[in-house]
């Protein structure tokens, strides 16, 4: 339960712009946090998925029309086509693979995190169009399905715009919220979204307007660099525990 609402506050400290991508944390933290042989990750994707609908809520209140709205017309028709293939394909996999594909998500997020800058530094102004905004809508989608993880994704279509950094907020903001309200039906309709996942998602609710209160205020009073390098940190092991699955009892005891 404290991880799982460690995942949720981190929900709305995120949505409130504070902590970088420390929104990432929340899918790998909620799948440790369920794990249970009843539950496979698609319960953790599932209560999470109202959650971070709530908090974009409050993000787009905060960031209200700071945003480029044609973004959206280059990247929606790719997510739509995305989250298509991401729910058909996640009944396929098994509880470990599905694990391992969030798992690998979140390294490659941070891994994404040091390097964005030394691979945008080079390029010039980059005009959104559709041949690179559907590609990028589809990972965005496929990546979002699974693990609520298209941060990554977006950021690859939205850097290289060079827009102001409030600017760049708010079109992340817009374009988060509108792929979260696509996956909804389909997250109904495949059975992700349950009622035992909903009663979950309103047990926690409260968490994310704690988490967005949290965060304008630490924006307000401190300095998020070394918070943010804490996060990457905590990320990549969540990852890495995703991935390998460690059984961390035994080595806390030192046992082979």
């Amino acid at each position: 339960m404290l991880l799982a609402g460690a995942a949720v506050l981190f929900i709305g400290l995120s949505k409130a712009g504070f902590g970088g991508g420390l929104g990432m944390l929340t899918t790998p933290l909620c799948v440790l946090a369920f794990a249970a042989p009843d539950r496979g990750p698609t319960y953790a994707i599932g209560v999470l998925l109202p959650l971070l609908c709530a908090g974009d809520a409050f993000s787009l209140y905060h960031y209200w029309r700071k945003w480029t709205v044609q973004n959206l017309r280059f990247l929606l028709p790719g997510v739509v086509v995305g989250v298509v293939i991401g729910v058909q394909l996640i009944g396929r996999f098994s509880a470990r693979e599905l694990n391992l594909a969030i798992g690998v998500l979140a390294v490659a997020f941070v891994v994404f995190q040091f390097v964005k800058e030394k691979i945008f530094r080079a390029e010039g102004v980059f005009a959104p169009n559709h041949w690179l905004g559907v590609p990028c809508g589809i990972g965005a989608g496929v990546t979002s399905t699974f693990a609520h993880g298209a941060g990554p994704v977006v950021s690859v279509f939205l850097i290289p715009q060079r827009m102001p950094k409030e600017i760049f907020v708010g079109t992340t903001v817009l374009v988060f919220t509108c792929i979260n309200w696509i996956k909804v039906p389909f997250f109904f309709g495949y059975g992700i979204i349950t009622p035992e996942t909903l009663l979950a998602s309103v047990t926690y609710f409260p968490l994310v307007p704690l988490g967005v209160w949290l965060g304008v205020w630490l924006n307000r009073k401190f300095s998020e660099r070394v918070f943010v390098q804490v996060v990457y940190v905590l990320t990549l092991l969540t990852g890495l525990q995703l991935i390998f699955n460690f059984n961390l009892v035994r080595l806390l005891r030192g046992s082979p």
